[in-house]
């Protein structure tokens, strides 16, 4: 049975439409760094950056002297970006765009980056196709990934474990933060693929502000309490988000602090 991709692209651009994601991106800010240093990023340079969101990656490449582009399906996050823009005092060329056709040409960027954005993606394969596509022969490309096992890549099997299953052709967002699926998307290119897995700690005033915060920002958990409240198995879910966040904080002062990893890939394009 196939999927209506133009649908389930529509619910994606509702769901990150949803909450407050750019509030949330303040606090993954430190690896948008991170990737522009892994990447090799240099004045002059043209730079793309793949569902850029609020501009976590695109604004502090433009900082750093590159002519940037910042792409996202989403309106209201390109809205966002473009403020934080003009506020930086940057120049960002913002598109709305699709990461599964991305309209440049073949070869037209020295760097290309997403920071936890193209993983959302519907067809893996599709769009790291594109990735390398629009990437000049010896152009870097970087982008990070949840791992399946840690915090976040958690946190979505909690969540889908209360919502009925996705349809068996779409896989989940966190195989980017697999090192061999990621092997696999970039096997046929001749590119070279290098990994790094490091974390980011998330901190709140307990676990259960934690909660109440992801529930009143985050889209896909807003989506799930939407779909959920109705049924009366809201409070279901979110007594397990209060479980699995509990037991994986590290405070011990009643606090919440946890580590969320993440995988960073780096696939360099053959010269």
């Amino acid at each position: 049975m196939s999927i209506d991709i133009g649908a389930f692209k529509e619910g994606q651009r509702n769901v990150w439409s949803a909450g407050d994601y750019p509030d949330i991106a303040q606090m993954i800010e430190p690896v948008a760094h991170v990737l522009l240093e892994r990447v090799g990023l240099r004045r002059g340079e043209e730079l793309l950056d793949v569902a850029t969101g609020s501009g976590n990656v695109a604004i502090p490449a433009a900082e750093l002297g590159a002519h940037v582009t910042g792409l996202d399906l989403t309106p209201k996050l390109l809205a966002a970006a473009r403020a934080r823009a003009t506020q930086a005092g940057v120049e960002v060329r913002w598109i709305e765009g699709d990461a599964e056709e991305l309209p440049f040409a073949d070869g037209s960027f020295d760097r290309v980056t997403s920071c936890f954005g193209v993983i959302f993606a519907p067809r893996h394969d599709v769009a790291a196709a594109e990735l390398v596509r629009v990437a000049r022969p010896g152009a870097t490309v970087a982008f990070t990934a949840w791992t399946p096992e840690g915090l976040n890549g958690r946190l979505f099997k909690t969540i889908g474990a209360h919502m009925p299953p996705p349809p068996p052709q779409l896989q989940s967002p966190v195989l980017w933060g697999d090192e061999e699926h990621v092997r696999s998307l970039f096997a046929d290119t001749g590119a070279e693929v290098a990994f790094e897995r490091r974390t980011i700690t998330f901190t709140r005033e307990s676990p259960d502000a934690w909660v109440a915060y992801n529930e009143r920002v985050l889209g896909p958990l807003i989506m799930a309490k939407a779909a959920l409240d109705p049924q009366g198995r809201w409070a279901e879910l979110r007594t397990d988000l209060l479980s699995f966040y509990s037991d994986a904080n590290e405070a011990s002062d009643g606090s919440f602090s946890a580590p969320a990893e993440y995988l960073l890939s780096v696939v360099r394009r053959p010269a």
